[in-house]
């Protein structure tokens, strides 16, 4: 299972499953609850997400199989998250550009309002305006022509209620932070980060030391969009 990050839908794993990574397993890659065609879908909630996702792994949400998770941004910290409370279901985690939350009380209440202030203004644009917007926050700047087009079209897929309900319900402020319990993962943990993306490779490194089974994957050519940057890489290493 694929989650994708926030402002994105399924659709943008399509560049890594073209390029080998859905040939021996499964692929599902669902909108997440505010996004694409669940844009609708409410409460946003983590525990409403963690039930879609249980919902839709193997066997549906009583089932027994196991399957890989992996996630991108935001949908990384979910997939911390889902791998916390169903432990007996996932053996594997993919994380990509992705951290724990924040650790800092003060700076999770910062981070707070000036989400629910970008949630207000949000709620007042059109999804071309807040497609454009999103293209230039500072951790996606670099992000090569072509990526940046399949990333733009697939924000389009968005409404801005959808993703203002997202940012208040899911934002990295909003859930709360698992620094304290990355010690709790039994299974493989692969951590990755585009080479460029020099925050999170740092995030990574600090991740790897405290889970058990991790190891730090370094994306070549690519920044934080390391899934639409570099999508050969990503599918080698999912």
């Amino acid at each position: 299972m694929l989650l994708h990050g926030f402002t994105n839908t399924g659709a943008c794993w399509q560049p890594v499953l073209s390029a080998g990574a859905g040939e021996r397993y499964r692929p599902v890659a669902p909108d997440i609850r505010g996004h694409g065609t669940a844009s609708a879908r409410v409460p946003v909630t983590l525990d409403a997400v963690l039930g879609d996702i249980a919902a839709l792994a193997p066997g549906g949400p009583d089932g027994r199989d196991r399957f890989t998770l992996a996630g991108y941004s935001m949908g990384g910290r979910i997939a911390l998250h889902a791998a916390l409370a169903m432990p007996d279901r996932i053996d594997r985690l993919v994380l990509i550009g992705a951290s724990p939350g924040l650790a800092d009380p003060a700076e999770r209440e910062a981070r707070l309002r000036a989400d629910e202030q970008l949630a207000s203004e949000f709620e007042s644009s059109t999804i071309d305006e807040l497609a454009s917007r999103w293209a230039r926050i500072p951790v996606l700047a670099g992000l090569p022509p072509a990526a940046a087009a399949i990333a733009h079209a697939d924000r389009l897929r968005n409404t801005p209620a959808g993703l203002a309900r997202a940012l208040r319900g899911l934002g990295t402020a909003a859930l709360p932070s698992l620094w304290g319990r990355l010690g709790e993962l039994r299974i493989p943990v692969t951590i990755v980060a585009g080479e460029r993306d020099l925050k999170f490779i740092a995030i990574a490194a600090e991740m790897r030391a405290l889970i058990p089974a991790a190891d730090v994957s370094v994306i070549p050519g690519a920044g934080h969009a390391a899934h639409l940057e570099n999508p050969a890489a990503v599918a080698a290493v999912v």
